[in-house]
Formats: C-alpha cells, structure tokens, sequence
C-alpha cells in the first residue's frame, strides 16, 4: 500500500500527538533517584544562584562527564519559566526534533510507507519512550540524529554550516556521556570511506567553538581530583583496553545492538511489574506478572530472531564494499547502510576500548541506527503486511509503554515528578538569592 504525501502527514501527526501524549506521562511519573538529582542540582544552581557547573554527572568509573551543558539543559529552561516541567519539555522536544532530522533524511531514501513504519518503531518504540526521564543518556537522540542529518547534508557537497553542527554534535554529546566516541569513530569511518565532502573550516570552527565551551570543565580538571575518577573504583583496576581483553563485553554490545532493532526491551522496563495498581489480591498480581512476563518475553524471544535475519542481510549488503575507500557508492540507500555499518563499527571499537561492561543506556545513542537493517529488511513484506504490522505495533507498544511508565524500575504509578522535584529543592537548594 502506498501512502500519498497529504495522508502520510495526517497519519504522521496522529502518531506525534500520541507519543507526545505518552513521553509526558512518562515523565510525570519517574521515580527521583540520584541520577535525576545530580542534573537537577546543578540545574537549580546555576538557575538559582548563578552558580554554573563545570562538570556533569558522575561516571562509572572515569570520573564525571566534562562541560557545563547538563547544567545548562536543566537551568536554562527553570530561568526561563521557574517549574519542574521546564527543562522536562525541553528533553521532550528535543526527543521531537531527533525524529524530525531522522525523518527528514528518510524521506530522501523511502517511499512513505517505511517512512511511517520508521515513524512508529521509533517514536512509539517503549526502547526510546522509556528514556523521558531527566536522565543524561537521554538527551543522546538529538545528538544521534543531528550527526546523521548533517552528515547526509555532506554527501555531495561540502557546507561550513553543516560541517559545524556536525562537529558539535559530537563535542555536545561528550558533555552528556562518554559514548560520544562512537559518533567520533562513525565521522572517521565516513572519511574514509569517502562519503562525506568535508569542509574543514567548518571543522575547525566547530572545534574551536566546542574548545572553549571546555575551558572551564580544563581549570577545574586540573585543580579538582574527585572529578578525574569514581572513588569507590581503585586506580589500575579499570583501563582503556579493558573491553577488549575480557571479550564478554565485546559480545555483549553486539547483543545490545540486536535488541534495539528487536522488541526485547530493557528488564529496567519488563521485570519489575508488580501489578500492585491494580488493587488486586496477591494471587491475582502474581497471576498478571507471569502473563505479562510470558507475553513480552516471547515477542521479544521471536523478535530477537527477526533483528538477527535483519542485521545478517543487512551485513551481507555492506561486506564487500565497507572498507574499499574508492568503491562507488551507487544509491543513497547504501550511503545510509554504509553509515549505520559505520556505527556497529563505532560500538565494537568503543566495546573495546570500554573500562567497564556496557549496559542499554550506555549505547542507546546508536539506537536510531540500529533499527535501520529492520527498517530495510521490511521493504520485502511492507505492501502485504503493513497495515497488520503498524496496528500491532501500535497495540502493542501501547501496552508495553503504559505499563513501563505505571509499573517498571524507574516509572511507578503513585510518584508525581514535579512535586517530588519541588520537594527536593526545597529542602537542598531553596530559594533564589
């Protein structure tokens, strides 16, 4: 079935309103723990007391992430309008804006078809949803998507402009998390390949604008020790190389790569429903928990399978001419197949080279990549199953993201997100001077 441009843009924006609808509910409903407390301090000082940190969360084990950009992306939004909400939307709109790049580059390659198929395994994907929590890794997307659509704008010419947002998508994203390399790593993989026209003006500029949003983080990296390491990890027990001298955690992102393009969501998300909302007996809460766990646990099982056919067809497009530089790549569909083998490359040096074992959210800036092989694997079924997949997925994921968001590891039906938040500051940073 094809899909004109007028109705893929009402259907389009039924699908926007829905997920919107479900982004806020989930981020009414976060549970506050520290990794929402260490932004929203630092957030609220800035906002407050004009007191701006240099460095954002804590790390693993390598110490705290450089740059103020977490503090600004929860201060700036409270300066702008004093709620809890502000810098909440922000993240929500910028989650928006991920998929309107990935879109906009899609729509160059797709017919509207996959485009809307795109549209509903990414926005309404519970892997994706599950992030609108005041949470550094996701704020990833953004950066995910701008290094795509600004690379895609390279192509075939060079642009100061998009050679700077290029640039700074991966400088930005290391101020919120270290997988900022794999982006690095995906930029060198297109040089090489020569899939980019490069402007190195631009380059340069994008550096230097990232360089001095640094200098503070550099002044304080050289007085402040507590912010070079985690305390609780003994120096020398962790290395750069760690990753690829114990190979579980090698295999272990590859497994991470193949569950973002299958339904096998986070055990954060699935294992901890307790069906306790329900008001039920005991009996009756166990009786759901084995049911829920039993039907997404064998989605996911059959699902694990199809990213597997997906991602090996997948490989077998991109084999020969992955690393022959001088091979030409004849349409923009490869060009995209190309960068995303750019990015399975970007998570397996970054596995290597990784001092700790990766868990989801430590490569969920690559997950708008990985959903790619299923996106093109799909084309074969769309025109006989596309009507009965979209409505599954739709389905199901409803399901998966109302229980994430009531009844899951960081999501819990009886909190209340902006009044948990104006508890916090009351008691830890008050008041504005």
């Amino acid at each position: 079935m094809t899909y004109t441009d007028n109705k893929f843009k009402y259907i389009q924006v039924f699908f926007l309103i829905l997920g919107f609808g479900l982004s806020l509910f989930y981020a009414q409903h976060q549970i506050l723990t520290g990794d929402q407390t260490q932004m929203l301090y630092k957030g609220y000082m800035g906002a407050y007391h004009d007191s701006w940190s240099s460095f954002g969360n804590a790390a693993s084990v390598v110490g705290n992430v450089p740059g103020s950009m977490i503090s600004f992306a929860v201060g700036l939004p409270i300066m702008l309008y004093d709620s809890p909400w502000s810098p909440m939307l922000v993240l929500i709109f910028l989650h928006l804006f991920s998929y309107l790049l990935l879109d906009n580059v899609l729509k160059d390659i797709f017919k509207n078809d996959l485009r809307l198929v795109f549209l509903v395994i990414y926005w309404l994907n519970p892997w994706f949803l599950f992030e609108n929590i005041l949470y550094n890794p996701s704020y990833l997307f953004f950066f995910s998507a701008l290094h795509l659509w600004t690379a895609y704008q390279q192509r075939e010419k060079s642009s100061f402009l998009y050679a700077t947002l290029h640039v700074m998508s991966i400088g930005f994203a290391l101020q919120f998390h270290y997988s900022w390399l794999i982006l690095a790593i995906i930029s060198l993989y297109l040089i090489f390949r020569n899939m980019v026209k490069i402007n190195w003006f631009g380059v340069a500029f994008g550096i230097l604008l990232v360089g001095a949003s640094l200098v503070p983080y550099a002044l304080e990296f050289l007085h402040n020790e507590a912010i070079r390491h985690n305390p609780n990890v003994k120096k020398g027990e962790r290395y750069i190389g760690w990753g690829g001298v114990h190979v579980y955690p090698v295999l272990k992102s590859f497994i991470y790569w193949l569950r973002y393009g299958s339904f096998f969501f986070p055990n954060k998300l699935i294992a901890s429903a307790h069906f306790e909302w329900l008001g039920a007996s005991v009996v009756v809460q166990t009786i759901f928990v084995y049911l829920y766990k039993a039907l997404v646990f064998s989605i996911g099982v059959l699902s694990i399978y199809i990213s597997y056919k997906a991602n090996k067809a997948f490989y077998e497009s991109v084999k020969k001419s992955a690393f022959q530089r001088k091979a030409v790549i004849s349409s923009k569909e490869e060009w995209l197949l190309l960068y995303v083998f750019g990015a399975l490359f970007g998570v397996f040096i970054s596995s290597i080279l990784s001092p700790i074992i990766f868990s989801y959210w430590h490569l969920i800036i690559v997950f708008p990549f990985a959903i790619i092989p299923f996106l093109v694997y799909f084309q074969t079924f769309s025109q006989k199953y596309l009507k009965k997949f979209l409505l599954f997925v739709t389905l199901y994921f409803l399901l998966i993201n109302i229980m994430g968001a009531m009844d899951s590891r960081k999501y819990a039906w009886d909190r209340n997100y902006a009044e948990d938040v104006t508890a916090y500051v009351a008691k830890i940073i008050k008041s504005p001077l």
